[in-house]
């Protein structure tokens, strides 16, 4: 298998799917080129098993943050939380995921704004990227976003994304990036694959949401971080290019955008 240098930008490694093997899973994850990967967190009161992990793993960072389907039961994070949290921990390298899901809907649309609104003044206080998570929301997203722009620039990523062309490109034009998932090689996602084409490749980022959506030809399976490289390739068909060149620049879109991660590659430059 070529060395090549990749980046699962989103997975959940503290679920129980991984229990009793994640020394396996990130050793996989290295064999198949990708190096580092970033487990999100959903619930700020559980970043205690976050940050276990994340220093038994060398490759582990993590985030910090209260996913929208679970704000009803942390409805009173505080920014000041976050960036305290954040502070706390030279491997907890962004704010999130948080946003809006009008899916699953197992919140008031009030609460996950509100909720979501304090993420993102956390992120634009530390400076570190907001993972945002939305699902069946674009245009109140797109209002969001707008709007506390508006108010001052934050670094962001639309992860996992299945969102309208719309969202994709108001997230760019406000400078943040787009990170794709499995869904973007699951055969019936044409339209998908047209959004990821359009995307400037200096946005890209690449991501697993692992253990969901497991990539072709592991569909069906429980999702991990080392399929990334699956991800990788279909994008690097969509944008015209090889693995090489998606793997450099998901990679430099990545360390450009985590800022506290430190980029191991050979003859690279420190942000």
């Amino acid at each position: 298998m070529p060395d090549i240098f990749l980046v699962d930008s989103h997975c959940h490694l503290d679920f129980p799917d991984f229990d009793g093997e994640r020394d396996a899973l990130v050793a996989r994850a290295d064999e198949a080129g990708v190096r580092l990967m970033v487990t999100i967190s959903t619930f700020v009161g559980r970043i205690s098993r976050l940050t276990a992990l994340i220093d038994a793993h060398p490759a582990v960072y993590a985030s910090v943050g209260t996913h929208p389907i679970n704000v009803g039961e942390e409805p009173d994070v505080a920014t000041e939380t976050l960036v305290r949290i954040a502070g706390s921990h030279p491997k907890i390298v962004a704010i999130g995921e948080a946003g809006l899901d009008y899916f699953h809907d197992r919140a008031p649309h009030d609460l996950q704004e509100a909720v979501f609104r304090r993420h993102i003044a956390a992120a634009r206080e530390t400076r570190l990227p907001l993972v945002i998570h939305s699902r069946d929301s674009d245009a109140d997203m797109i209002a969001i976003l707008e709007d506390e722009t508006g108010k001052g620039a934050f670094p962001f990523i639309l992860h996992c994304f299945s969102s309208g062309a719309a969202l994709a490109e108001a997230g760019v034009a406000l400078g943040g990036h787009v990170s794709f998932s499995g869904i973007l090689a699951f055969k019936r996602s044409e339209a998908l694959r047209e959004i990821a084409a359009a995307v400037p490749m200096g946005r890209l980022l690449v991501e697993t949401d692992a253990p969901y959506l497991a990539p072709p030809p592991h569909r069906g399976q429980r999702n991990e971080p080392a399929y990334t490289r699956n991800t990788a390739e279909v994008l690097a068909a969509v944008k015209g290019v090889d693995l090489d060149a998606i793997a450099a620049a998901t990679s430099d879109n990545f360390f450009r955008l985590f800022r506290k991660v430190p980029d191991p590659r050979a003859g690279s430059t420190p942000l």
